[in-house]
């Protein structure tokens, strides 16, 4: 499993990212992997959300990074589409991207 996580740690921010490539790294199949985050109480696709999340989130907080756009932050975290990640983005954190960067600003 932990092999497992550090890959998808190494290749959330491709969009293309499947369970499918990652069995196919780990010369396992997609079922076994999905067996492995079910002893966990998760999938797959939760997992890799959680880690697309995590890093935007760490981007949009980092005053270094105060000028980049929040559609540019959205595409390098693995997001394809801008509507789908504002809304997980406020079912994970309550809050949206653009709420986030308004508080790192004051």
């Amino acid at each position: 499993m932990h092999a497992i996580k550090a890959d998808v740690a190494s290749h959330f921010g491709e969009g293309d990212l499947s369970v499918a490539a990652v069995a196919a790294r780990h010369s396992v199949t997609p079922r076994y992997i999905h067996k492995l985050f079910e002893t966990e109480g998760a999938t797959f696709s939760e997992y890799v959300l959680t880690c697309r999340l995590e890093f935007a989130h760490r981007l949009l907080t980092d005053r270094r990074l105060v000028g980049r756009p929040i559609t540019s932050i959205a595409f390098d975290a693995g997001f394809s589409d801008l509507s789908h990640f504002n809304r997980m983005f406020r079912r994970r954190y309550n809050v949206t991207p653009t709420e986030v960067r308004a508080a790192e600003r004051s």
